[in-house]
């Protein structure tokens, strides 16, 4: 009985380990992935793909039935680095696929952008946040963040609401005590009726 105990704990202790290594190669490949991917959009953005409606639309376009899938990256690393232009892929979306199509390629790219702002923020604290965004006025707004018991409702509008800076309060909400359900649930939520106003506007308006 003894015997079988230990063999048990020794596969116990194997398989946790092996848990933590698969956890720790998996995140590192990830994020690995995105830098990538983020080295290649900057080089788009310098490249001058994203100045206008056109030049965006011919980039995506070059990507043939990836086209979606670009767009929905595209969408998710404008919330990660805020020099992109998020706006504009509303635009391109709307244009390219419809305004059904639009919506759902900027919802899911927004939104998982938003959440991964949010880990990054969670896992590499303030020293990250305050290099994104430096200067007095995120001290102030991180302080009252930090203490108010509204946030959490201001938040909610602001991503229901047309020109929010999202990319900055995803990042800073990463450094606030809200649990990551919560805050995606905000982002599920709230984000979608803006991008549908969006999508709808842009669709009928822009040929």
């Amino acid at each position: 009985m003894a015997v079988t105990s230990k063999i048990y704990k020794r596969k116990s202790w194997h398989m946790k380990k092996w848990n933590e290594n698969f956890k720790k190669y998996a995140t590192g490949a990830l994020l690995i992935v995105c830098l990538l991917i983020c080295v290649v959009l900057f080089k788009a953005y310098i490249d001058g793909k994203f100045d206008s409606v056109e030049t965006l639309r011919n980039y995506i376009s070059g990507f043939g039935i990836f086209a979606p899938l670009v767009l929905i990256v595209i969408q998710a690393a404008q919330v990660v680095l805020p020099v992109l232009p998020g706006f504009l892929g509303c635009m391109v979306g709307s244009v390219m696929f419809g305004w059904v199509g639009g919506f759902w390629c900027n919802y899911i790219g927004i939104s998982a952008g938003s959440i991964i702002a949010f880990l990054l923020a969670r896992k590499y604290g303030q020293s990250l946040v305050s290099k994104m965004f430096p200067g007095e006025r995120y001290n102030k707004i991180a302080s009252w963040a930090a203490k108010s018991k509204s946030y959490t409702l201001i938040l909610f509008l602001g991503m229901v609401l047309p020109l929010f800076p999202d990319d900055y309060f995803c990042y800073l909400t990463g450094l606030t005590k809200m649990t990551t359900q919560k805050f995606s649930a905000i982002i599920i939520l709230g984000k979608p009726w803006c991008i549908l106003a969006y999508s709808l506007i842009f669709s009928a308006t822009i040929t």
